[in-house]
């Protein structure tokens, strides 16, 4: 079974990102986690681009999610929403319609206490527009996330096992579905 992983940050030290490869490694035998790294190839999002054959990048991220059991995608907030490159990403899966009825974990993480719930709500909410599946337990938001991580590593428990329990609804709903 394969998780296609996500991060919406485009920054080079991203928090996501560094979650994103965390997740990575918590991945139970039997569930491979591919971390997706075209989210700044992507060009901006126009219907008179989404033809066919789609543009390069746009038809390596529609493979990749069709290639995957399930997704998951970690946002930073910012301004209140998700970033536009992830925005734009989704964007482009809404004609091709990779995202429906496939489970998807929806993740926010960020330094604050809130850990990024507005982008979370919006994400969500993008994903309910695209018929995305999201299993319960698996949307919740990381508070605190540089506190959370070392490196690439999960170094609280608790959130380490709050992430393995959603790499295990996803797996779940993905094998319902199959």
């Amino acid at each position: 079974m394969t998780v296609l992983a996500i991060a919406g940050s485009l920054r080079a030290a991203s928090s996501n990102a560094a979650l994103v490869r965390a997740v990575a490694a918590l991945a139970p035998d039997g569930l491979a986690v591919r971390v997706y790294e075209g989210l700044g190839d992507l060009p901006l999002f126009s219907p008179d681009l989404d033809v066919d054959p789609a543009p390069a990048p746009v038809a390596a991220l529609r493979s990749a999610v069709r290639a995957a059991d399930a997704v998951l995608i970690c946002t930073p907030e910012y301004a209140y929403g998700m970033p536009g490159a992830l925005k734009n990403a989704l964007d482009w899966l809404v004609s091709s319609g990779e995202l429906y009825g496939r489970p998807v974990a929806a993740l926010s993480a960020s330094p604050s206490a809130g850990g990024g719930e507005r982008a979370l709500g919006w994400l969500c909410q993008t994903l309910a527009a695209l018929g995305a599946a999201v299993p319960d337990d698996a949307s919740f938001s990381v508070p605190f996330v540089k506190r959370v991580l070392d490196g690439d590593r999960v170094a609280d428990e608790a959130t380490a096992n709050q992430l393995r329990s959603a790499l295990g609804r996803l797996a779940e709903a993905a094998t319902q579905k199959a």
